[in-house]
């Protein structure tokens, strides 16, 4: 079974009937969906976007790097390429839950949360928490500005189930994930895109802890360097097919390419039973999936 497993279903950018069909196409069996948390925006150029990954994986140049991404303003939203983008502070999950409602055997859902939102992490998974399909927690500590220990509460409440939290983090405090894992060290944690924003430097810390995974999903964060090295470095096993649809490179209809990192997987390990653990084994283990079921 192959499965995307960090997709934002925004009706803005794909369809849910389109995405069902871009999957069909790329031979994708489920998604697991979560709420978009910002207004659409326009894809960086190809040039940008391997310039970024260069600044970003060397330490010295990271800072300039770092400048590029994290441009915030007074109200928290983003500065991206000269333009404001709203941030929302508390992401819609019932869309979400909709969709896995409707198509239980194609889609999954992530309950996210933030805990500098209106709305406690803790109440926002108790609502969602026994919902058909439901497999685990979301955040972005990168974007809500928070730190990642401020999810312990809902964390402990997550690791009693045995489902995974996946955490985009950011620089500094917003990256310190560390410390979230000694308050919760049973927590299964998935680090989204490689391991952005320090990527090696991440790796060498979590290389022991074989209770932390990455995704290998996005195109302006990681690339075939990024994502080859990480696969060598921490083991087939822990790491996980994604694509932060509908947000990546373009297809030449103008809109997402929703093949182009399962691609790049099958490109970069031609060995079929790595490829099976990446695109979909792994992550049907951790959170319970079975083909043509529920999750459960």
């Amino acid at each position: 079974m192959i499965i995307d497993c960090h997709y934002h279903l925004d009706e803005r950018l794909m369809k849910t009937d389109e995405l069902i069909s871009r999957m069909d196409k790329s031979g994708v069996e489920k998604v697991a969906l979560m709420a978009p948390m910002v207004e659409p925006f326009k894809e960086p150029s190809l040039v940008l976007v391997s310039l970024l990954q260069f600044l970003l994986t060397h330490k010295s140049m990271r800072g300039i790097g770092k400048s590029l991404v994290a441009n915030f303003n007074a109200d928290g939203d983003i500065d991206i390429l000269g333009k404001i983008y709203k941030i929302d502070k508390d992401p819609d999950n019932a869309p979400v839950f909709d969709a896995v409602r409707k198509h239980p055997d194609r889609f999954a859902g992530w309950v996210f949360v933030n805990p500098r939102g209106k709305n406690a992490p803790a109440a926002v998974y108790e609502k969602w928490k026994s919902t058909p399909g439901m497999i685990g927690i979301k955040a972005h500590s990168f974007w809500h500005h928070f730190k990642p220990v401020e999810l312990a509460p809902v964390a402990r409440e997550l690791a009693k189930t045995g489902k995974p939290l996946l955490i985009h983090v950011g620089f500094g405090e917003e990256g310190d994930f560390y410390s979230l894992l000694k308050e919760v060290p049973d927590l299964k944690l998935i680090l989204a895109h490689a391991g952005f924003p320090v990527y090696r430097e991440t790796w060498e810390r979590i290389k022991d802890n074989k209770h932390v995974y990455v995704d290998l999903s996005q195109t302006s964060y990681v690339g075939n360097g990024i994502t080859k090295a990480v696969v060598d470095y921490l083991g087939v096993e822990r790491c996980l097919f994604g694509t932060d649809g509908p947000f990546g490179f373009y297809a030449s209809d103008g809109k997402f390419d929703y093949g182009f990192i399962k691609r790049r997987i099958e490109r970069l390990f031609p060995d079929k039973g790595v490829q099976k653990k990446l695109l979909g084994d792994n992550f049907a283990e951790l959170t319970g999936m079975e083909p043509g079921n529920k999750a459960q």
